[in-house]
């Protein structure tokens, strides 16, 4: 059942990347473009069909359909997003669109090496979901273990939210006051000097 669960976790995370994907064909064009690693052609073909794949193989490993075909094609894709991610960052270049779940939410979008650790996280449970291959369980264990991963990435996307909007040891006042305290050190410094 462990297994069942870990492909619901994956195919949720896929289905959570392509989805989004499929509403905004020419920002992930942007995003693919941004990236540098392929001619412009191959660029257009991966921002067309990424989207489509991304979903297929998230409902196929929810559903438990394919056998390890599946698991395999996941472990291909989070393996050339670990690389791209991979080789921007060793080239210096943070300054881009990670496009892993949704992009041009960020006023300044920026990929790190969390983002090549997670994806090299997905690629490894990927691998290891193909080399256990398919299980038989029963219709109502299924449903239950594919409820448990969803319920998973439901839960991590929630974190992921509370925290882009709460930060730790900062009150959202911090930022106004902050402002406010440059103004008024300004102006004593004006006042004390003159005008």
């Amino acid at each position: 059942m462990i297994w069942v669960v870990l492909a619901s976790i994956l195919g949720g995370t896929l289905l959570l990347a392509g989805i989004p994907k499929l509403r905004d064909r020419d920002g992930l064009l942007t995003v693919v473009k941004g990236y540098r690693l392929l001619p412009a052609p191959a660029e257009r073909a991966v921002a067309a069909t990424l989207p489509y794949v991304e979903v297929l193989v998230g409902v196929l490993l929810i559903l438990g359909i394919g056998g390890r075909s599946p698991a395999v094609a996941a472990a291909l894709l989070f393996t050339a997003f670990t690389t791209g991610l991979t080789m921007n960052l060793a080239r210096g270049r943070r300054d881009l669109d990670c496009g892993c779940f949704a992009f041009g939410a960020h006023e300044v979008p920026q990929i790190g090496w969390f983002h090549a650790a997670r994806a090299a996280s997905f690629t490894v449970a990927a691998l290891v979901l193909a080399l256990a291959g398919s299980v038989s369980v029963t219709v109502p264990e299924r449903l239950a273990a594919v409820a448990g991963g969803l319920l998973v990435v439901l839960a991590v996307v929630a974190v992921a939210q509370i925290r882009s909007v709460v930060h730790v040891g900062r009150r959202p006042v911090d930022d106004y006051l902050s402002a406010a305290s440059i103004r008024l050190r300004a102006t004593s410094t004006v006042s004390r000097y003159g005008s």
